[in-house]
């Protein structure tokens, strides 16, 4: 099992470096860059940050669609099976991604109680799950990710028992969110208080008495002028830098009108990413929001449709690579082409280009409000696409996460400029 683990690790970690290292190792940006991929070799997204919703619109899924997206807490990997594509290649760098989207999927295959596993994958923190999994799930897993849920971590614990323990409140991201709301409370501000609201004018109140103060503190301020700060984001130093440019005044005031859009620009009934981001875990009761796929009105179809999923470790302009020209209808890039060069960015878009079947398209977003390609992507390429300007505003606008500067979405044939 060790073996095993060790050479997951190492296929993350070669992959990172290859994606993220574009400075020499001693100077200061080099060094952000190692810091950065050792943060992100272990597990960092328990949840996606990138609403499914929007993404369906935008991609108008087929029945005979091959969708290739990367994968990251596969949240939306899985609420896509409510569009009914035919399969969807789930590619990410990260080996626990990967190990987590397959628990996921052997879950789907023995669980058949929407309750059970909603308690497991939604509200994730009973000893039950562990029990679970041990007795119906882990035999149905493969030997790689049955191996990496049953390695201790460093606390001696069994991976697997962060499901007993609040899943949500793990990896990179889970563990940010919770040394956010540390430092707000020492602060003397309470992101839970914005969970007392009942309508989105309470919403608008709370914020500025519990959330927006915190902005106002020198250490905050300060904080946030280093870009290993916000490494649990998931945002590395190419995509802070990015970040930072979208506002004349630096990267603050970017953060906090991100943060109030998250907070009050959609009534947190439906809104289950403020409830990750202010209460560290999706709200209490059978009726709270959720991602599609662990909806009870899906369950059954995504129970059905499970098997048209295969998850792939690997860099996605490898795996195109790997794919035949015009197969696939829809790619979904997440945020990750902040983190590329031009070069980088010429080499993925060439294999889209090259395995887009007539009509496919392409989702992603940007950490700032960018249209990133033109003039970095070649002409002969980016011409062959058309970018949905009018669409990608109104799409980014629904986008419940609001964390992210923009929503792009490009559709074979016209002219990308």
């Amino acid at each position: 099992m060790t073996q095993t683990i060790r050479a997951v690790k190492r296929t993350t970690s070669l992959g990172l470096n290859d994606a993220v290292h574009r400075s020499t190792p001693l100077s200061r940006a080099g060094l952000l860059e190692r810091l950065f991929t050792l943060a992100f070799s272990g597990l960092v997204y328990p949840q996606i940050w990138e609403d499914p919703v929007v993404d369906m619109a935008a991609l108008e899924i087929r029945p005979d669609d091959h969708i290739v997206a990367i994968a990251s807490g596969s949240c939306n990997v899985l609420s896509y099976l409510t569009a009914n594509p035919a399969r969807i290649s789930a590619v990410d760098l990260n080996g626990a991604h990967i190990a987590l989207g397959r628990l996921k999927l052997a879950a789907l295959r023995r669980i058949d109680d929407h309750a059970v596993f909603r308690r497991f994958f939604g509200e994730a923190q009973s000893p039950d799950n562990v029990a679970l999994y041990d007795r119906l799930v882990a035999p149905d897993l493969d030997p790689v990710s049955r191996a990496y849920w049953e390695s201790r971590s460093l606390a001696g614990r069994r991976r697997i028992a962060v499901f007993a323990r609040n899943f949500y409140r793990y990896g990179l991201l889970g563990r940010f969110i919770g040394a956010g709301h540390f430092l707000a409370r020492r602060l003397g501000c309470d992101p839970r208080a914005l969970l007392e609201a009942r309508t989105l004018a309470e919403q608008r109140v709370l914020f500025d008495r519990h959330l927006a103060p915190v902005f106002d503190k020198a250490l905050v301020r300060w904080l946030v002028r280093q870009p290993a700060s916000l490494y649990g984001l998931g945002i590395p130093p190419a995509q802070y830098k990015a970040l930072a440019a979208d506002d004349a005044d630096g990267i603050l005031p970017v953060l906090r009108n991100r943060l109030e859009r998250l907070a009050c620009g959609f009534d947190l009934k439906t809104n289950y990413f403020a409830w990750q981001a202010f209460g560290r875990g999706y709200g209490p009761g059978p009726d709270a929001a959720v991602p599609p796929y662990l909806e009870a009105q899906h369950f059954e179809t995504v129970r059905a449709r499970a098997g048209r999923v295969a998850y792939h470790q690997s860099a996605i302009t490898a795996f195109l690579e790997r794919q035949p020209a015009e197969s696939c209808h829809g790619f979904v890039l997440l945020d990750a082409q902040d983190w590329m060069n031009d070069a980088d960015l010429t080499a993925l878009w060439t294999q889209i280009t090259r395995s887009a079947a007539p009509g496919a398209r392409v989702i992603f977003r940007t950490a700032a409000d960018e249209r990133l390609l033109p003039g970095r992507v070649p002409e002969a390429i980016l011409s062959q696409w058309h970018y949905d300007e009018a669409s990608s505003r109104a799409l980014g606008a629904r986008d419940r996460s609001s964390i992210y500067g923009a929503f792009h979405l490009y559709r074979l044939g016209g002219d990308g400029r």
